[in-house]
């Protein structure tokens, strides 16, 4: 198959993060296995114009702020007399709405997950209220359009907001279960937590440290690794609840340094209201950590309460706090729940995620050749 896919950063962006993760992944391998990949995407200032990435054709368009703007004209002038088989649109961040630009080329949409109300927690009114406008027309303009959600809460999600059931098929992502291993000689000897993860407002950063702060475990450390424009509030927060260096901002960390990371702590904390999957969840029960995390959509599914982690009502920091104790006060529990972690993970591939997404693209192009002999 000749395919185009459009997404609004690739895996080099600063800006990059689980969705380009999920999106490389696979269409690396569909790419490997002899398909004909584009990625369209936005760049970033100073950013080489095309590139080649794990065999796909790379073009970079604008930056995040001028992307949606610019892609739709090149498209016109340099992609859409070229005989695509099938676009994909990874809709992780506004929709694009290709179906009204594709030129008769079938769509799939893939969605790992869409902000909703959520998005209030993070922007300022007027721009969180346009985000959540560009996400109000999507059952009608993409009406016809299959789907790919990545877990079956983003797939009820799209359903509520009128996707038809039957248009949306459930492709889990993978996880790389030959990088991210156990290694218990380098668990830390004291209770360690780690979030990992964008340092953003609606991520829950802020009731993981107070979680932490509760706990009763006073030689047990927190770190926390990653960046965003949330930082200085979370550092002034971890001063006023007097934590001292029992909280460590490591901030944007490289691959080696995060497998490094998760490998070290106990458990993991994830506390966001909303996520697609919870990929660094998966990550960690790889390495055979526990996770400690919301009871939210898409989170709830990549962690099974009381087997590889502990799941918490979204919001209740004594909950968390909890969890967190009882990990704290027992290294067999959270041994014992790092072996259940990493056979879960293994249950879970990219080969398998690409093979059937691959398998559904194909199905998608069929259908639409069939339709029109």
């Amino acid at each position: 198959m000749k395919i185009l896919v459009i997404n609004w950063h690739d895996r080099e962006n600063p800006l990059a993060g689980g969705a380009e993760i999920h999106l490389h992944e696979i269409f690396e391998r569909l790419a490997g296995a002899g398909h004909s990949v584009t990625l369209l995407c936005g760049g970033w200032p100073g950013c080489e114009p095309t590139a080649a990435l794990g065999g796909i054709d790379v073009v970079r368009v604008g930056t995040r702020q001028t992307f949606a703007l610019k892609v739709f004209r090149r498209w016109r002038r340099d992609f859409r007399a070229r005989p695509f088989d099938v676009i994909v649109e990874d809709i992780n961040k506004a929709p694009l709405y290709t179906p009204a630009w594709g030129a008769g080329c079938p769509v799939v949409a893939c969605v790992p997950h869409l902000f909703g109300s959520t998005v209030f927690q993070e922007l300022p009114w007027p721009l969180a209220t346009a985000v959540w406008a560009s996400e109000q027309p999507l059952p009608y303009a993409y009406r016809d359009v299959p789907f790919e959600a990545i877990s079956e809460s983003t797939a009820d999600d799209l359903v509520a907001r009128g996707i038809v059931r039957e248009h949306v098929r459930v492709i889990y992502p993978g996880v790389s279960a030959d990088v991210f291993v156990p290694a218990p000689a380098k668990r830390a000897p004291l209770p360690t937590f780690a979030y990992i993860g964008r340092l953003k407002r609606y991520k829950g950063v802020d009731l993981v440290i107070r979680a932490f702060a509760r706990m009763s475990h006073p030689d047990a450390t927190l770190e926390i690794a990653g960046a965003g424009d949330f930082r200085g509030a979370l550092e002034s927060l971890a001063r006023s609840l007097d934590l001292g260096r029992r909280v460590r901002f490591l901030g944007f960390v490289s691959e080696a340094e995060k497998l490094a990371l998760l490998q070290r702590a106990w458990a993991v904390v994830l506390a966001s209201p909303k996520e697609g999957w919870g990929l660094t969840n998966v990550e960690a029960a790889a390495c055979g950590t526990a996770v400690v995390a919301s009871n939210s959509p898409g989170i709830r599914e990549s962690v099974r309460d009381g087997v590889t982690g502990f799941l918490s009502p979204h919001g209740d920091v004594e909950g968390l706090a909890r969890a967190m104790d009882r990990l704290a006060a027992s290294r067999d529990i959270a041994e014992t729940m790092g072996r259940a972690g990493r056979a879960f993970a293994e249950s879970f591939t990219w080969a398998r995620a690409a093979s059937e997404t691959e398998a559904h693209l194909s199905e998608v192009v069929q259908r639409t050749n069939e339709n029109r002999s």
